[in-house]
């Protein structure tokens, strides 16, 4: 994908009025809403709506994108709030984004696995499974800076904190994280 124009060369595009420079901006980060959208959603049906909805807010509000992080951060923002609104419009429990049927779900499945493979899968429910028992804004925390790497300024931009302030929570989050790993899973956390 050496080819591909960076994301904000395809945006000044579409801000000009190419419609194909949008089509490429949403292929390129459909599977990755889609994704996202499901997690919280947890059900596809949902999460198609939902991520429709989100290529709908971006179109429009893509001129409001100032650049100053990456257009991903600035996409998972708008991802965020639109799936937690769609949920309590739906009155249903916003849960940890992290549940283990998610997960399964986008996990490419090799037909066999070997000890190692069991293993860490095992490992990864575990702390999946410890970071559901988190606060929510923990759980978010951790999801984003270690699944969703993004940095601890993204984090801020996203959350609306200044760094200094993430990197603390996430400390705080960690040690939270470890505690209930400890706890919970004492043979497993070594």
């Amino acid at each position: 994908m050496s080819s591909a124009s960076p994301d904000i060369e395809v945006i000044s595009r579409v801000i000009r009025g190419d419609q194909h420079a949008y089509a490429e901006l949403v292929h390129r980060y459909k599977d990755y809403v889609f994704t996202l959208a499901l997690r919280f959603c947890k059900n596809r049906e949902d999460a198609e709506e939902v991520s429709q909805d989100i290529f709908i807010k971006v179109y429009r509000n893509l001129a409001d994108f100032k650049g100053t992080s990456k257009f991903s951060t600035w996409l998972y923002t708008i991802t965020y709030n639109t799936s937690v609104t769609f949920l309590r419009k739906k009155k249903m429990d916003v849960k940890s984004i992290d549940d283990d049927h998610t997960f399964l779900q986008l996990e490419n499945q090799e037909s066999s696995f070997s000890a190692n493979q069991m293993e860490q899968k095992s490992r990864v429910n575990h702390v999946n499974q410890a970071i559901g028992k988190l606060s929510g804004d923990d759980a978010q925390i951790i999801t984003l800076f270690y699944k969703m790497e993004q940095s601890l300024d993204e984090i801020g931009v996203i959350l609306g904190l200044e760094p200094n302030t993430v990197k603390v929570r996430l400390h705080r989050a960690r040690q939270r994280l470890k505690e209930k790993l400890e706890k919970d899973y004492k043979s497993e956390a070594i």
